[in-house]
């Protein structure tokens, strides 16, 4: 066994909140790579839904990364990993490729065989969709990770967790964090001006926090939470517009993570604000909490972030 294998054998999963822009995930995949991911790995798992984003994670964790299904390159075909050269001094020491993107252009079979070639040959593959190739490698990845409402990494072994497994709990959990997404843009719009251009994010289960340094926010809790729910009573068009904005209604609002939304504001489910501001002693600012989804209202912060211990 690997020294790293020693180091990491005892590691179950781990959890973090997903973030929703863009420069948030990328921090969180340079911390997922420095803690988790070994030379060693050269198969490399990540699972979820279209626009849960997968590639800003895998872009964080592997800086320089040429992504074969990135929006704003050049989608090359061959695929690379389909072409491998015999061991040349100029082949590829990692790949990537996009498992549900390529099966428009190849049998999955095909697919399979590459991974495992370049597995063979000593090369790193990160593959996204990994859950639609796994029944086809009979391998599990070296390491594995889930992205939905939370980011869940993972060492698996032969006795699991499985891909499907993975995918299973990613999948059911990221409508939260697209809800979410638009409930804490519809906030900020809101926001008066002064107060939008200082706040900050951070995340809480199934909801988000608008945090102010300094001194709290000058604003009517009430009233924002009613402006916000009218928006969505209104079930206006969420959109995006391009990397840095989103478009709700007919209002174009800066965002990192415009592709991370509910396709319109009705979809945002059981909407609350938290009726007073918080203070953070530890992190010395002022705190708005929004959530979504079952639950009720009121001040106790005492289950926001609950993780069901006994």
């Amino acid at each position: 066994m690997s020294y790293s294998g020693r180091m990491q054998q005892n590691h179950y999963y781990s959890v973090f909140f997903a973030p929703r822009g863009r420069d948030r995930m990328y921090e969180l995949g340079m911390q997922i790579a420095q803690m988790y991911l070994s030379p060693f790995d050269k198969l490399i798992g990540i699972i979820g839904e279209a626009g849960s984003g997968k590639s800003m994670l895998i872009k964080g964790m592997f800086p320089g990364l040429e992504l074969t299904n990135d929006d704003n390159g050049i989608n090359m075909r061959p695929l690379p990993i389909m072409d491998q050269s015999e061991g040349g001094f100029f082949s590829a020491h990692t790949y990537h490729l996009d498992i549900r993107f390529e099966m428009a252009f190849a049998q999955p079979h095909e697919l399979a065989e590459a991974i495992l070639n370049a597995v063979k040959n000593g090369k790193r593959v990160i593959v996204e969709h990994f859950d639609l190739i796994y029944p086809l490698l009979n391998i599990n990845a070296n390491l594995m990770i889930g992205v939905g409402e939370e980011i869940i990494v993972t060492r698996p072994t032969i006795f699991g967790p499985l891909p499907s497994e993975l995918h299973k709990r990613v999948a059911s959990s990221v409508k939260y964090r697209r809800m979410t997404h638009t409930a804490e843009d519809l906030c900020e719009i809101f926001l008066p001006e002064a107060e939008f251009k200082r706040c900050r994010h951070r995340d809480i289960k199934h909801g988000f926090l608008l945090a102010f340094s300094d001194r709290p926010p000058e604003i009517d809790l009430i009233d924002l939470e009613f402006k916000v729910e009218e928006a969505i009573q209104k079930d206006l068009d969420v959109s995006y517009v391009d990397e840095e904005h989103v478009m709700i209604g007919d209002k174009i609002h800066p965002c990192t993570g415009p592709r991370n939304h509910v396709p319109s504001t009705g979809c945002v489910e059981g909407f609350r604000l938290l009726h007073r501001i918080v203070y953070d002693p530890i992190e010395q600012c002022y705190l708005i909490a929004g959530r979504v989804g079952p639950g009720a209202g009121g001040d106790s912060i005492d289950d926001v972030n609950d993780i069901g211990l006994e």
